[in-house]
């Protein structure tokens, strides 16, 4: 088991108002459960829609990206590297979430070639699925 991050900014380099990870449950070798906490004040939802607020599927997307960026992090030790999404596949929304709702991210490193990493991941709302999507990502050194 790998030990978690001191803090989510010490694994990535996404800050407020874009990051979307408000906490790490648990981390394995190849798997997190990360978790988020969407505010009627989130930039995002002020405009999608008036009157029936929601959060927008490629909102979640990167949550699902964010919390594979934690995992690649402590699986490559690059800690200096920014993650940059390479490929998104076989999205599916099946949940609305809304302003108040809390959602689980779980996400699995299916598997890492040098520094090209292919990842699936699932949103769940209230124990029921609100997306799910296959990624890859490669990491750009910083220094």
């Amino acid at each position: 088991m790998n030990q978690l991050p001191l803090n989510i900014s010490s694994a990535i380099p996404h800050r407020p108002p874009m990051l979307l990870i408000d906490e790490i449950v648990a981390q394995a070798d190849q798997t997190i459960h990360c978790r988020k906490r969407f505010n009627a004040d989130e930039f995002f939802v002020q405009g999608h829609f008036p009157g029936y607020p929601l959060v927008p599927g490629v909102i979640l997307c990167e949550s699902a990206l964010q919390a594979g960026a934690i995992l690649i992090a402590s699986v490559s030790g690059q800690s200096s590297s920014v993650p940059v999404v390479t490929r998104l596949d076989g999205v599916k929304f099946k949940q609305m979430v809304r302003p108040g709702d809390t959602v689980d991210i779980h996400v699995e490193l299916m598997e890492s070639l040098s520094n090209a990493f292919f990842l699936k991941g699932k949103i769940t709302v209230g124990g029921k699925l609100a997306a799910r999507l296959e990624f890859a990502c490669t990491t750009a050194d910083t220094n």
